[in-house]
Formats: structure tokens, C-alpha cells, sequence
């Protein structure tokens, strides 16, 4: 069974930073597509991050520069690096990852190339 368990959400001021963890068990995060999501109140959950088999990541625009998507692999671990932190950066944050892995497999920022999702992690920055 599949579990992705998020952690390191908390509250800031902008301007600030966050390092967001996503445990997997159940599922070896090394070679596979795992992304991180976010949603806020009364919007969809949107893509923020990316980092495919090979070890590329892909950004939103709106984070670029000021999030990084790394992973652990030897201790199972995703990271997201949240630096110069935006009032509208405040969100739920999930981790998600694919069910496939290998050659060919999508892998993007969009939800439909994800199968399994954690539970979330609140980021709240006020200004």
C-alpha cells in the first residue's frame, strides 16, 4: 500500500521560507515522476513542481526561481524548498506520484499523470 505523508507546512511572513517533506512508504521515490499540488479554499488543485525519472523538474511560472523540487532517494524522502515565500502562496500542499515509471511515462505538472496522493500540509503567509 502506497502512502505519501506530508510534512513541514507551518506559518510565515512573507518574505520567509519553508522546506516541505513528503515520506513515501510503500513506494520507492528513486527513477519515478512525483510532483507537489497545491490548492486554496474554493480553487482547484494545480501543479507547482515537478521532477521526472531522470532527475528533471519543471516549474510553474509563478514559483520559479523561488521553489526547488529535490528528492532523497536513499531515505525515501520528497522536498520542496520554499524560499521568498507570497501572501498567495498560502495553500494546502499535497505531494503526489505516479503509478508508472520508465521511459515514455508523462510526466508533468498536471493531475491527471499522478496516481497517489498525500493527505496535505497547510502553508499560510500573511504579509
Amino acid at each position: 500500500q502506497v502512502q505519501l505523508v506530508e510534512s513541514g507546512g507551518g506559518s510565515v511572513q512573507a518574505g520567509g521560507s519553508l522546506r516541505l517533506s513528503c515520506a513515501a512508504s510503500g513506494y520507492i521515490i528513486g527513477g519515478a515522476c512525483m510532483g507537489w499540488f497545491r490548492q486554496s479554499p474554493g480553487k482547484e488543485r494545480v501543479g507547482v513542481a515537478r521532477i521526472a525519472s531522470d532527475g528533471s523538474t519543471t516549474y510553474v511560472d509563478s514559483v520559479k526561481g523561488r521553489f526547488v523540487i529535490t528528492r532523497d532517494s536513499a531515505k525515501n524522502i520528497l522536498f520542496l524548498q520554499m524560499t521568498s515565500l507570497k501572501p498567495e502562496d498560502t495553500a494546502e500542499y499535497y505531494c503526489a506520484a505516479a503509478q508508472f515509471r520508465g521511459r515514455g511515462v508523462r510526466c508533468s505538472t498536471e493531475r491527471n499523470d499522478f496516481t497517489y496522493w498525500g493527505q496535505g500540509t497547510q502553508v499560510t503567509v500573511s504579509s
